[in-house]
């Protein structure tokens, strides 16, 4: 939680056990630094998921699938989940998992650049969780309203950045820079755009809400 750290013991200490497969999945990924989301981030997006019922979920950046199990998990039988992964060494392993959770019928995971495969997609989507490379955000972000159903909501993880968004650029570290900039810009149009509506959540790395209007 971008905050005090007792907090957010406190929190993480409130949560029932997930079921064995989850948990080994998030430790492994963790251990291997594996970019999965923070255990007060994935209660949200589970919140989340149940709040919407939705029957179709977007996600960009599957890494290993915790994530897209987390969803599937609440998500109404009838859902099913597009999920979008560039890098192939993390493939096989997100395959493997969904399997072995017996979710392969309703994941569908698109291998590439998101940015092409977006405009492949017809949707609509009753909700998208975007937890991918943070300095396409804003680049990616056209795509995704335009797949949004009307009252659909969008979730961004790691917005941010552990508490360096506030930062001046030049007190952030040099190769972080543009991204930082970058996700600035982003948040920025997230609370400017007259179609969405959006709050910022400080929670874990920092997560926005935003529904289409």
């Amino acid at each position: 939680m971008i905050g005090n750290q007792r907090i957010t013991d406190y929190i993480k200490s409130l949560e029932p056990d997930r079921s064995s497969l989850l948990t080994e999945i998030g430790l492994k990924a963790r251990k291997e630094g594996v970019p999965v989301i923070k255990e007060e981030t994935a209660a949200f997006l589970q919140t989340m998921t149940a709040a919407m019922q939705p029957h179709a979920i977007l996600e960009i950046g599957t890494a290993v699938g915790y994530s897209t199990l987390l969803m599937a998990g609440i998500m109404p039988v009838d859902c099913h989940i597009s999920t979008i992964e560039k890098y192939e060494k993390r493939i096989p392993e997100a395959k493997r998992n969904f399997e072995r959770a017996g979710e392969s019928e309703r994941i569908t995971l698109y291998e590439g650049d998101a940015e092409a495969i977006l405009k492949g997609l017809k949707g609509p989507f009753d909700l998208v969780f975007l937890d991918a490379a943070k300095g396409q955000y804003l680049i990616w972000l056209p795509q995704i309203i335009k797949l949004l159903r009307p009252g659909g909501m969008l979730i961004s993880d790691n917005v941010l950045q552990d508490g360096d968004i506030v930062e001046s650029r030049y007190a952030v570290e040099r190769r972080n820079r543009t991204i930082h900039a970058r996700m600035r810009e982003y948040l920025h149009e997230l609370k400017h755009r007259k179609e969405l509506t959006t709050t910022i959540v400080p929670i874990g790395d920092g997560v926005t809400v935003s529904i289409l209007n």
